[in-house]
């Protein structure tokens, strides 16, 4: 008898434990909901003007910089097609602030062409620097082939730091640089392990039921 209550107790004990985790998921689906309907509102509001202090992700800006053409950086990326090429990155400042201005991505054969910049007002959309990929190659900085954005190398390359913050450009244009569509793309799995801990509960209490009823 003493047996079959510890037993009980162990399998409630985990029932409640996962219906625990698939609650606290629930919560954390509404919080990234949340996120996403915010980031999206910012992405398709009228830009405020930028100064170059407290940056804020995906906030969209407007702003005026001196930008320092001397040192282009050629990021390696893909376009939505899948087609190689570069993403062309002008390093920044405003004000006091240093940063990397994303214009937009050029195909592979387009490397080292000129594309000029003929105003100083521009707008864009400021999104924090992604984690740095270590499965990707090195950059070759004396060929200006980038494949990650590495705070030592930019170092090397400028002789500067920058903010943990990328400016992407959205002044649209028919030619290149072709601007970077910024969308709210962040993963959301929140509703999947919901189900699967809710699921794990269902499945161990009907177990346990089966095992009762032919055993008790």
């Amino acid at each position: 008898m003493k047996n079959k209550f510890l037993f009980s107790v162990f399998v409630y004990f985990f029932i409640l434990i996962f219906l625990s985790l698939g609650a606290w998921q629930i919560v954390r689906l509404n919080w990234k909901l949340n996120l996403i309907t915010e980031i999206e509102e910012n992405i398709n509001s009228q830009p405020v003007f930028f100064s170059g202090n407290n940056p804020h992700n995906f906030k969209k800006i407007e702003f005026k910089a001196n930008f320092e053409n001397s040192k282009l950086i050629y990021l390696y990326s893909l376009n939505e097609k899948g087609e190689p090429g570069f993403d062309i990155i002008n390093t920044i400042s405003i004000e006091n602030s240093y940063y990397l201005f994303n214009r937009g991505w050029i195909p592979r054969d387009l490397k080292n062409k000129s594309f000029g910049i003929s105003s100083t007002n521009f707008q864009g959309i400021l999104k924090k620097k992604s984690n740095k990929n270590y499965f990707k190659p090195k950059n070759d900085i004396l060929n200006n082939y980038w494949f990650t954005l590495n705070d030592n190398d930019l170092f090397e390359y400028t002789g500067r730091k920058f903010s943990n913050f990328i400016i992407y450009e959205t002044n649209g244009r028919l030619n290149f640089p072709n601007p970077k569509k910024i969308t709210a793309n962040i993963s959301n799995n929140h509703l999947k392990y919901s189900l699967t801990w809710f699921s794990l509960a269902i499945s161990i209490f009907l177990i346990y039921l089966y095992f009762r009823k032919k055993n008790y």
